[in-house]
């Protein structure tokens, strides 16, 4: 199916159950870790929560939550100023989720779509790092 509307292209893109997030969620169960997914009684709907660990992960599209990297620097080529106003927002709202979960207790990790696309193995060795260590009480 060739989409050539821009709402049409916008509406197939997904905010949960994305390729990172389930790359990342994949080779964590294969490695035995248990989570829940998008709790909604946390600040931002944290994409991976591990509870009795008080760790959550946020996965985030580099594009979307303006990384500085390559694909992240890109600029939008129709309605631009629309779109790094949108990108502005998602980053100071991206701060703040941080800020309040960390207040809340929970140790957070972000993972970018560029260091998935590099390394699924690097990102997953690191997460596991991340999530063994002790939480802080």
């Amino acid at each position: 199916m060739k989409l050539t509307n821009r709402s049409d292209i916008m509406r197939r893109v997904r905010s949960t159950d994305t390729g990172p997030e389930r790359a990342v969620r994949s080779a964590l169960h294969r490695r035995g870790y248990r989570y829940r997914l998008h709790a909604r009684d946390l600040p931002g709907r944290p994409d991976m929560v591990f509870p009795a660990r008080r760790a959550v992960i946020l996965i985030h599209g580099c594009w979307w939550h303006g990384h500085a990297c390559k694909r992240g620097a890109r600029a939008a080529k129709i309605n631009a100023d629309y779109w790094s106003r949108k990108i502005a927002r998602n980053m100071q709202r991206d701060s703040l989720v941080t800020a309040r979960l960390r207040r809340a207790g929970w140790r957070v990790a972000t993972v970018w779509e560029c260091a998935i696309q590099r390394s699924i193995d690097e990102v997953t060795a690191r997460l596991i790092r991340f999530l063994e260590r002790e939480p802080s009480i």
